[in-house]
């Protein structure tokens, strides 16, 4: 593995991982949205609060780690990346802030009226910032993001695998979201509330499911290098995706939902890997390659080297936030 390689890895983990985490934190949104009127959806918002409360803020640390490893590791792609797409990327950054005001506005909502204007805010945005998101990433897989000049504003992220992209990643945070939420219930003894979340975890999975091979049709015929990958080299990522999303369906129906999770993260991690693959060894497709966008060896050694400090520094402390979080008993706040 060469040097530009090890640190586009390490970089396209932090995408992964922010996929995971801060997937399942905004695909809360969309059960927030469907719970129901102010009395009837109380304690699923509730379940909600507790879920991602704690840790909602700190999933960003992800995608700030992306940001800055691109932009120093690869900062002639991230100016072309950035230029060409800046209406969806200012769209998600834009979701993101109104979400989190209004997440932390509708605790202290001094009305009921308030309190539903800050909750549809922080569940429409819930929304969107995945689906703007996937938008960006289908552009770069589709060839749409020029090295030298600016592409198209809005061609570039209005097309059928940018389009696809967006659909993909707002029903994988659902479905993750919906997963996780169902085992918190369950670990709570809410039984209402885990045939409720248990019914639309498994619509949403099932529909997410099919939109993921769905997407490959079109791909084929507008992102011709991206699909040579997905059904290529990256197949297999996309075959466990398969298998995986239909045993967490499996293990769901069954009322298994610790296992459950497991699957659901190893879903959603083959569907975002096999996409990385699959556009291996370009970094911007049919544009520019890994290994001839990368900055200066040292800065990259440079880069390895912070990466590794923060595994040792940042990483336990999330870790044990978030065995806090799985610990604590929501049903008693």
């Amino acid at each position: 593995m060469t040097l530009e390689t090890a640190v586009a890895a390490a970089l396209f983990a932090g995408v992964v991982i922010y996929a995971l985490f801060g997937g399942a934190d905004f695909g809360s949104g969309f059960y927030d949205l469907t719970a129901g009127g102010t009395r009837r959806g109380a304690a699923v918002r509730t379940l909600i609060d507790h879920s991602i409360g704690p840790v909602w803020e700190a999933n960003h640390v992800w995608l700030i780690y992306v940001l800055v490893m691109w932009w120093t590791g690869f900062p002639a792609s991230f100016a072309a990346a950035m230029n060409t797409l800046i209406l969806p990327m200012f769209l998600a950054l834009l979701g993101i802030v109104l979400r989190g005001a209004a997440f932390a506005f509708r605790k202290f909502a001094p009305t009921v009226t308030q309190a539903r204007l800050y909750g549809a805010i922080f569940a429409a945005s819930s929304l969107i910032t995945p689906f703007f998101l996937g938008t960006v990433a289908g552009a770069i897989a589709s060839g749409r993001v020029p090295a030298t000049r600016r592409g198209d504003l809005w061609t570039s992220w209005l097309n059928p695998t940018s389009l696809w992209g967006g659909a993909i990643a707002v029903g994988s945070c659902a479905f993750l979201a919906g997963t996780f939420l169902t085992a918190d219930a369950y670990r709570g003894g809410r039984i209402d509330l885990v045939t409720s979340l248990r019914r639309r975890t498994l619509v949403v999975g099932a529909a997410t499911g099919a939109v993921v091979f769905a997407a490959l049709i079109p791909i084929l015929r507008d992102a011709p290098t991206l699909a040579a990958g997905l059904t290529g080299r990256a197949a297999p990522l996309i075959a466990i995706s398969g298998l995986t999303g239909a045993t967490t369906l499996a293990l769901i129906a069954a009322r298994r939902y610790q296992p459950a999770r497991v699957t659901a993260v190893l879903a959603v991690a083959s569907v975002i890997s096999g996409w990385g693959l699959g556009q291996y060894p370009w970094l911007l497709v049919d544009e520019v390659r890994i290994d001839d966008a990368a900055a200066a060896p040292a800065t990259l050694i440079g880069l390895l080297v912070v990466v590794a400090l923060a595994g040792i520094v940042v990483l336990p402390p999330l870790v044990y936030l978030l065995k806090l979080t799985q610990s604590a008993d929501w049903t008693h706040h």
